[in-house]
């Protein structure tokens, strides 16, 4: 089956919202033409994963995170930065799917998966 990608690498205002929100818009519509949605968030975005921001653009990002993931969406990390940041256990008790990045582009690339990046 088909598959977008959704990649959230930078972290600015613009960046998070809609990154996250086009994902969103996608699922709306990926069962009834046969598409596969899944949002993989790295770098800057990563570190706003665990923010505990509970107002603005951040919390907004976290929210919509949180909404995919309710939604059956697939949304990763990379496990190597959650590590590093001490945020593997949180990630990974919100439902996000940590591997190993690297293994995730190369699968991206095998799956001839669509990868927009925000």
């Amino acid at each position: 089956m088909p598959k977008t990608v959704i990649h959230v690498f930078h972290d600015d205002d613009d960046s998070l919202a809609t990154g996250t929100r086009v994902a969103q818009r996608v699922q709306e519509v990926a069962a009834e033409r046969g598409v596969v949605v899944e949002v993989f968030c790295f770098g800057p975005a990563q570190r706003r994963l665990s923010s505990t921001d509970g107002e603005g653009p951040v919390a907004v990002f976290n929210r919509q995170i949180d909404g995919l993931v309710a939604s059956g969406v697939v949304v990763g990390a990379c496990v190597n930065a959650a590590r590093t940041e001490g945020t593997e256990e949180e990630l990974t008790a919100r439902g996000l799917r940590l591997t190993v990045a690297r293994d995730e582009f190369v699968r991206f690339t095998l799956e001839q998966a669509t990868v927009i990046t925000f």
